[in-house]
């Protein structure tokens, strides 16, 4: 069972069947460019079973964020197979940039994943030119620790996280 987080302005719960609109628009626009998109309609439908086929195989995923009731973006706790390690990760569908939604739902990711799952540490990757997603990251704290070459997507900058007694 996929746990649903609450922050003062949003709700954080399990990917399914109704975030696939959500998902085709946000993996077809350029603003996927950093997470391996765009990509098809049907890539947008894989990538939701990856994301709660996570939650099965780790026992934590990535949840959907909703502001109001919309579903503004894919974010939480990530480690597939070929990830250095543990990261905590976001991608804003359109139009949710800018409001503070990433950084409000990586926070309660990040509580969780220390709090509940016990974690010591935890990343962030983020790739060249992503300067929003650096933004977020060192509005969390995480420091630019050093590169990670990615089979797939290529350098990525590792930040990492304070550790939970730190925060």
């Amino acid at each position: 069972m996929i746990p649903t987080l609450t922050t003062e302005r949003l709700t954080l719960r399990g990917p399914d069947a109704r975030d696939i609109p959500f998902l085709r628009d946000f993996y077809a626009s350029d603003r996927s460019k950093f997470v391996g998109g765009p990509k098809t309609a049907e890539d947008a439908w894989r990538q939701l079973a990856t994301e709660i086929g996570h939650w099965t195989l780790c026992g934590y995923g990535r949840w959907i964020v909703e502001a109001d009731g919309v579903q503004v973006g894919l974010i939480g706790l990530w480690n597939p197979e070929g990830w250095p390690e543990p990261e905590i990760g976001w991608d804003l569908f359109d139009g949710a940039e800018g409001k503070g939604y990433a950084t409000e739902a990586a926070r309660a990711a990040r509580d969780y994943a220390y709090g509940t799952l016990g974690w010591s540490t935890a990343i962030s990757l983020v790739a060249p030119g992503n300067d929003g997603s650096a933004r977020v990251a060192e509005r969390l704290g995480a420091v630019k620790e050093t590169e990670f070459d990615h089979a797939k997507f290529g350098p990525l900058t590792i930040y990492r996280h304070p550790a939970p007694e730190a925060l």
